[in-house]
């Protein structure tokens, strides 16, 4: 029996950390942004939709208004047009036009630095919020998507059934000071090798080193 097979669960974690470390150090924010705004603008967006996508579409809407101030005054009509390709585009545009309105009415057109305010927005849930709070605001926290939800499943750090449980477990394995660049580390991670269809548990160097006498698929369990 190897090291690793013995290790207990904060074991992983800590060999996860190391790894994710050495393979993605200093982590860029993958969605294109100026400030605080734009960023919780694309964040929205990128509900159900790949931050690649979101990118092709951000330049047109940012043209057209990058604060809050100018994008109270657009049409919905308007943005739901250009950012359509995003996919729940009336929703989406909706959610945009209001809490562009309430960032002006309500905190002087900024995006407030505070969890209750934020996830007061329509659009912006928890995981948004999160997004927000640690990448634009340096606050920490872990935001968790369905990606990091299936990874965290295979990697053995949670049995979750949801993301809320998911995000908890997450916090006990991992440092606070950590939070912030491990989110984005393992989005980026599971892109590169341990996404839905390139690894099913036995396949990425993470899952394979993790449970190394893993012989079949590990069965993931939705949010």
């Amino acid at each position: 029996m190897t090291e690793l097979q013995k290790l207990s669960k904060q074991g992983r974690a800590d060999y996860i950390r190391k790894k994710l470390q050495e393979l993605y150090p200093s982590p860029p924010i993958p969605l294109e942004h100026k400030d605080a705004y734009t960023l919780l603008i694309a964040v929205l967006l990128s509900a159900q939709c790949t931050d690649a996508r979101v990118n092709t579409v951000t330049p047109a809407l940012f043209k057209l208004a990058d604060n809050p101030y100018d994008m109270a005054k657009v049409p919905v009509e308007k943005i739901q047009e250009i950012i359509r390709p995003c996919g729940l585009s009336p929703q989406k545009s909706k959610a945009i036009s209001v809490l562009s309105q309430m960032l002006v009415n309500e905190h002087d057109g900024k995006v407030p630095q505070d969890w209750e305010a934020l996830e007061r927005l329509p659009g912006v849930g928890h995981k948004t919020a999160s997004v927000v709070m640690s990448q634009a605001f340096g606050v920490p926290a872990f935001a968790v998507d369905t990606h990091i939800h299936r990874l965290a499943q295979r990697w053995g750090l949670t049995n979750g059934k949801n993301v809320v449980q998911t995000e908890k477990d997450l916090k006990r394995l991992f440092p606070e000071d950590s939070w912030n660049a491990l989110h984005l580390q393992i989005i980026y991670y599971g892109r590169e090798h341990c996404s839905a269809r390139g690894c099913d548990g036995t396949i990425c160097e993470i899952c394979k080193t993790s449970y190394p006498n893993r012989k079949k698929p590990k069965i993931v369990l939705k949010p």
